[in-house]
Order: C-alpha cells, then sequence, then structure tokens
C-alpha cells in the first residue's frame, strides 16, 4: 500500500515490502513554485519527517537520487545539505544528482531507498560507493561516476575501466555481479551512438555479449554537473551473489532483443532471495517485438504500449503492476508532463512514481518507463537479503 502525504508544501510518497528486512522506497516532490533553495528545504523537510512516520530512521537509507534542473547551478545548494551532500558524514548513503527536470512546480524532487533490519545495518560510506554488508553478499551503490575525456566514446570506455577496477578490487565482475547500471548521456540526440558503440566493445571484451548477457540498464538524457561530462553512471552490484539466483527476462512477444537494433542490455532482472524477488524493469518504452517504434507521434498511445510491455515483462517473472514500488518516468517534451503524470497514476495504482524531463535514445520515442519490483518468495536455499 502506498502511503501518501503532504508535508508542508512537499508530497511524500512510499511503498514498502515487508519480510525479515524491510525495503522502502520513496518520492518527495514540492507542490508550489519557490526558489531551487526553498524547494530543496521542502523537499528534504518533508522527506525527513515522512521517514520519522515510517519509523525507520535516517540511517536507513541506502540511496537518494535527486532529479534537478539545473545541476551546474544548484550544486552548491545541493552541497550545504546533509541529505543532499555526496560527502556528508551524519549517516552513509549514495547520492545521486542528475540534470534531469521535474514536472513544473517541482525544480528539484527526490527518490530515496532504504532498508530497515531490527538487527541493525552494516554500512560503508567510500569514494562514491555505498557498501551494504548482508551477511555472505555486499550490495554496493555506486554513483556519479564520469569523465572529462574529450568525447562521449572516450568518456564511456573510461568510465567502465574505471568501474571495473573498482570491481576487481571487491572480486566482482561486470558479468557476474553487477545487477543494474544508468548511463546518463548529455545531449543524447547527439551522443547516444558514441557512446553506444564505445559500451558495446567494452562488454564484449568482459564476456557481455548477444550469447551470454547483458545488464539491466537506462540510457537516457540527463546532465552532471560538471558541463564537460557527457557520460555518467551510476550503479548497483552485489559482491557473492550467485547465477542460480539471477534471471533475465525478455517478453519476446512484446519487445524485441536489444542487440537487435544495436545496443546491449537486459529489458529486465529477475533477482531471487530467501524471502522475495526483486524485479528491476530497465528504461522501457513503446516497442514491438521487431524493435519498431509503435504510434509515432501520439505520446498517449507510446505510454499505453510502454507499460504493457512492462506488465509482459513483469509476468515473465510471476509480479505484476501493482507489485512496482516505484517508477521513473522520462517524457521527452514538458507539454507531455501532465498528460504522463495523469496516464501513468491511472494504471500503476499506489506505486509512488515521478515525472521528469530526458529524451529517450530514439527521438522518435515520446515516453520511457523504469523501475522495480518486489514481490514475496520462498526460497531457503537462498541468501537472505
Amino acid at each position: 500500500m502506498k502511503i501518501e502525504q503532504t508535508v508542508g508544501r512537499a508530497v511524500f510518497e512510499s511503498a514498502a515490502f515487508h519480510g525479515r528486512t524491510g525495503e522502502f522506497h520513496i518520492i518527495v516532490r514540492p507542490t508550489e513554485p519557490g526558489s531551487f533553495e526553498q524547494q530543496l528545504d521542502w523537499v528534504i523537510q518533508a522527506y525527513r519527517d515522512g521517514v520519522e512516520d515510517l519509523g525507520i530512521g535516517m540511517n536507513s537509507a541506502v540511496l537518494r537520487r535527486f532529479f534537478v534542473s539545473d545541476p551546474a547551478n544548484q550544486a552548491r545548494a545541493l552541497e550545504a545539505r546533509a541529505e543532499s551532500n555526496p560527502e556528508s558524514p551524519d549517516t552513509p548513503c549514495a547520492i545521486s544528482w542528475i540534470g534531469q527536470p521535474p514536472a513544473p512546480p517541482a525544480r528539484v524532487a527526490l527518490w530515496a531507498y532504504h532498508v530497515s533490519d531490527p538487527r541493525g545495518l552494516d554500512k560503508e560510506l567510500s569514494n562514491g560507493t555505498l557498501t551494504l554488508t548482508r551477511g555472505e553478499m555486499a550490495h554496493r551503490w555506486t554513483v556519479g561516476l564520469t569523465s572529462c575525456e574529450s568525447g562521449p566514446g572516450e568518456q564511456t570506455r573510461e568510465i567502465l575501466g574505471q568501474y571495473d577496477d573498482e570491481l576487481g578490487a571487491w572480486g566482482s565482475t561486470l558479468a557476474d555481479n553487477v545487477l543494474r547500471t544508468w548511463f546518463f548521456v548529455r545531449d543524447i540526440d547527439v551522443n547516444y551512438h558514441e557512446f553506444v558503440a564505445a559500451r558495446r566493445e567494452f562488454f564484449a571484451a568482459h564476456g557481455l555479449t548477444a550469447q551470454t548477457h547483458y545488464i539491466a540498464s537506462s540510457g537516457i538524457e540527463g546532465r552532471a554537473p560538471d558541463p564537460r561530462a557527457s557520460i555518467t553512471l551510476d550503479a548497483w552490484a552485489v559482491s557473492g551473489i550467485r547465477p542460480e539466483q539471477i534471471k533475465y527476462l525478455a517478453a519476446l512477444d512484446h519487445l524485441s532483443p536489444t542487440h537487435r537494433y544495436g545496443v546491449t542490455f537486459e529489458r529486465g532482472t529477475a533477482v531471487g532471495w530467501r524471502d522475495r524477488r526483486h524485479v528491476i524493469i530497465s528504461g522501457t518504452a513503446s516497442i514491438d517485438a521487431g524493435g519498431n517504434i509503435l504510434h509515432p507521434g501520439d505520446v498517449e498511445k507510446q505510454c499505453g504500449r510502454t507499460l504493457e510491455n512492462i506488465e509482459a515483462l513483469l509476468k515473465q517473472a510471476g509480479a505484476a503492476m501493482a507489485d512496482m514500488k516505484m517508477m521513473v518516468v522520462y517524457v521527452r517534451d514538458t507539454a507531455d508532463f501532465e498528460l504522463a503524470r495523469k496516464l501513468v497514476g491511472e494504471r500503476v495504482g499506489d506505486t509512488p512514481f515521478v515525472v521528469v524531463l530526458a529524451p529517450v535514445c530514439r527521438p522518435g520515442w515520446l515516453i520511457e518507463i523504469e523501475g522495480l519490483a518486489i514481490v514475496a518468495a520462498d526460497n531457503p536455499g537462498m541468501a537472505e537479503f
């Protein structure tokens, strides 16, 4: 069940899964116009109050992503507040900033992920990576990897090389341990093809091919605070995860394999734990089984097909739309903000979601949606989340 409450001048929404440990996905957005600093304060206050009402404490935070309208000029305000400062010593948390303007009147919106455990959490933050140790597993949320090399291809290779080195230091690899990536591409209509070629080349050299598997991902417009950065990477990896815990989702009656049109990511990934299953839904758009864009120019029909595709992926993992705990809705045109909010809200019920401006990798796609579902499971032989 979604919890929704208005706190001051912001709306706090959350959805949870309760097992031996609890998971909470939280969306906060301002409800009134204001300066960036004002809205950021409203969002943070509503977030604090909402977390207190949930009874989980701020120390349960694992990831916070701030969607902002102008990161180059808003970085100073974000650094000035503990909850949005990536280097804050208050409580360890991976904190991501991305230039994807939220729907008006917001200049800033927040997605926060929390894990609660009555036994306490073992967390450590180092060099932009939050490590959450859970028994034999170590979940690692890495955020804000960028490069200032000369072009998007070179930056992609530099970022992936840096991330691969970090994985190696943890005894992990891209192919075996990374469950989810986000590639934020500045000026995606211009830079996407170079990014895709560099990623495809790097992946192939590291055992990620059409014959093996890829990684659940979103490749979407997004800006880092440094205007020289064309590519930004956020990622989630789990050291110690076993192959039998992971199932890759395809729904080939609805969507084509991504390699058919030259890209390299999984449509979705189901991850099994002792008492639950995570279903990661990659950035999904209005596409058919042949890889074609459906309903060009019609955002309403594209939204419907996108949600239909997501339902097909969820079904393959034994989940349904009602199991979604959070969604991010990307639109290409600011004029579609309200329609997208209305259409998605009518279909997803209690799922918290945020609508942001972020063109998709092909100009013909007017909307893209990603998210995460969690369903109860009984897998006594698997590791505990």
